[in-house]
């Protein structure tokens, strides 16, 4: 493994959008980033640039009118890239699942390599994610070198 390869899985640089959920995950997501929870420790920052992302962090269920802008910000990210799916809404379209302009969970319009359930989900398992989707991205891109 290079070294920009793995000064690259050290330093996960993170964009998040929200597909239009109820804002409980997002404030979970803001808890994780501060000192208490202190996300940065593992080398993960947040930033609003999907050209520079490695990892798209998605809150709230897809929809007729988001799932184009999903599609746009998954496109531009460069590979290796991981996307998380963070809340019941992300995974499976949750409370809104009935609504007629919902399409479900954030899968039925972009890969999902990472699922973090609950309603709203935790810091803890908003972590725990993302370090599971360092894992992986730290395999995907072992394999695009070999």
């Amino acid at each position: 493994m290079g070294l920009m390869t793995k000064a690259r899985l050290k330093s996960l640089w993170v964009l998040h959008y929200d597909c239009g959920s109820c804002k409980g995950c997002d404030i979970e997501i803001l808890a994780a980033l501060t000192p208490k929870f202190d996300v940065e420790r593992f080398g993960i920052v947040n930033i609003g640039d999907p050209k520079q992302a490695d990892v798209l962090l998605v809150t709230g269920p897809a929809n007729n009118r988001n799932q184009r802008v999903l599609r746009n910000l998954y496109d531009q990210m460069p590979e290796p890239k991981m996307v998380i799916a963070v809340g019941t809404c992300a995974c499976t379209g949750g409370v809104f699942h009935n609504c007629p302009n919902v399409l479900g969970g954030i899968d039925k319009v972009i890969p999902v390599d990472v699922y973090v359930p609950g309603c709203a989900a935790r810091p803890e398992q908003i972590i725990d994610g993302v370090v599971l989707a360092m894992e992986k991205l730290a395999g995907k891109a072992t394999e695009e070198e070999e």
